[in-house]
């Protein structure tokens, strides 16, 4: 299919917030038109903006205001090039199976088929070569047109981007550590409650912390040199605490990083990171950022409140860049965790597969 072609979306789990972020970036984005709407049997029947509680500081588009919303099946979206789930997992795996089975293309925010074997777990800043196992995982799986893509946790959206960097320019890495500091619309909605968020710091995100270690691993690593999988890198070892905090968006990540080999100056590594690019800029993806990587060169930055929306969330904010007493260098970085970190990761990724002709 040509990349100059409006493509048809459809979105599922709309109502809730990741949906709601999709629909704002979708109704700002040439390539797309929005032509489905689904979420629970609760909402279904309904015009969007009598199922959603919306919580985007954008207004609800004109254009899907009086959209009714269907349930999240495939005979409901008839027409559509792409879907987007912004499904809970909970519910995900089945319906997100059923789509691509019957010959949608997937682009999932959940966690259900981020580590599967045949499944591109792909930050599109960083890793958009796994995209070779979708030839795989439609002959696995007895597809022809479908198949699903998922991008990352939100917290390691922004872990991996400096790590790529450092990795191609500088080689293999040994050993990361990070602490993250993590803003409550990951949480979703109604999310965490105000009595255990206000005045005070969560120090755990279930399930987080090894979600963050394996999907690095996966990120970071290739794909088999058969094509058919992506092969996680084994020698890398990555020790994550996960906190939530109260900010409303933007998490923000200390990381500690320890070379295989000699490492580079700081200096290098500054170089390094606002030089780094990545396949989607070259091929002038609408929603890919001039810069991946912003070098915040204040003392105090990255701050979510002034810097999460660098490349209007599609950019790393690095800051405080130093060399690391215990490793070789640390620095603190700052993602927005609901753009870059979900649903802007989903649309660039069908962005590129646009582009590259797997829809």
């Amino acid at each position: 299919m040509s990349s100059d072609r409006v493509l048809k979306a459809g979105v599922l789990g709309a109502t809730g917030t990741v949906g709601q972020r999709f629909i704002v970036l979708l109704a700002q984005n040439p390539m797309f038109s929005i032509h489905a709407l689904g979420a629970s049997e609760r909402s279904a029947g309904k015009a969007y903006m009598l199922a959603t509680k919306w919580k985007m500081s954008e207004q609800i588009p004109e254009a899907v205001r009086n959209v009714i919303v269907h349930p999240c099946a495939p005979e409901h979206f008839g027409g559509c090039d792409v879907i987007f789930s912004g499904l809970d997992a909970s519910v995900a795996g089945d319906i997100e199976k059923a789509f691509f089975e019957a010959d949608f293309a997937v682009f999932s925010n959940a966690k259900n088929y981020r580590m599967h074997p045949d499944v591109p777990l792909c930050v599109p800043v960083v890793n958009t070569d796994h995209y070779a196992v979708v030839a795989g995982q439609r002959q696995a799986r007895g597809l022809k047109r479908g198949f699903i893509v998922t991008n990352s946790n939100c917290s390691t959206s922004g872990l991996v981007v400096p790590l790529k960097a450092l990795q191609d320019r500088f080689g293999a890495l040994q050993r990361v550590m990070v602490t993250t500091m993590q803003a409550v619309s990951g949480a979703g909605y109604p999310g965490v409650a105000s009595l255990d968020i206000l005045d005070n710091i969560v120090p755990l995100i279930s399930g987080e912390e090894p979600k963050m270690e394996a999907e690095v691993l996966k990120i970071l690593g290739g794909v088999s040199a058969d094509g058919a999988a992506c092969a996680p890198l084994s020698d890398l070892r990555v020790s994550a605490t996960c906190n939530r905090v109260p900010v409303i968006d933007g998490h923000t990540e200390c990381v500690s990083v320890e070379f295989a080999g000699k490492p580079p100056s700081i200096e290098e590594i500054k170089q390094c990171l606002r030089e780094y690019t990545c396949e989607v800029q070259e091929l002038g993806c609408f929603s890919a950022p001039k810069h991946v990587i912003y070098v915040a060169e204040g003392e105090d930055r990255p701050q979510p409140r002034l810097d999460r929306s660098a490349g209007d969330g599609m950019s790393v904010t690095v800051g405080r860049i130093r060399e690391c007493p215990v490793f070789h260098v640390k620095f603190t970085l700052l993602v927005h965790n609901t753009v870059l970190g979900a649903a802007g990761a989903s649309i660039l990724n069908a962005e590129y597969a646009a582009k590259k002709g797997y829809i």
